[in-house]
Order: structure tokens, then sequence, then C-alpha cells
């Protein structure tokens, strides 16, 4: 078993935000998907919101989540970049 706590963590910047990916171990021993997104506000602090994603749900979750880039790759325009 993993030490209890931050098992992986990761992070994609942009322009405006930061995601940060993050598998994390609870106290009971089962493991859970936390992510993260954070934005600067104009007076300097960060906005953050969260959700998690328990062990038993992470294989329909990240099905749901791969249905919904395929669409997305889909709907993009092919000259988006050239704007």
């Amino acid at each position: 078993m993993a030490i209890r706590g931050e098992i992986f963590s990761s992070q994609v910047q942009t322009e405006k935000r930061t995601y940060f990916f993050n598998v994390k171990e609870n106290r009971t021993g089962s493991h859970f998907l936390n992510l993260v997104e954070s934005t600067k506000k104009p007076d300097g602090s960060f906005e953050r919101h969260s959700i998690m994603v328990y062990e038993e749900d992470i294989e329909k979750f990240m099905r749901e989540l791969n249905r919904a880039f395929k669409v997305f790759k889909r709907q993009r325009p092919e000259n988006s970049s050239d704007e």
C-alpha cells in the first residue's frame, strides 16, 4: 500500500488557468482522482474548483470523458489555429 496522501500529481498551465491532476489515497487505503482548476483573480487571490472521482467510478468516468473528447475533436474547425 502507498503512503497515505498524494500518490501522483501533474499540472497543465495555460495563459488563464492551471489544471492539476492528483491521484490520492484516503485514510482507508482507497484511491481517488482529484481534478482542480485554479484561476488567478484580479486581486491576486486564486479561485479553485475541484472534483473528486472515486476509485469505483474511475473506469466509467474515463469512458465518458473519452467520448466527450472525441465529440470535441470532431466539432473543432480544421483551420482553428489559423485565426
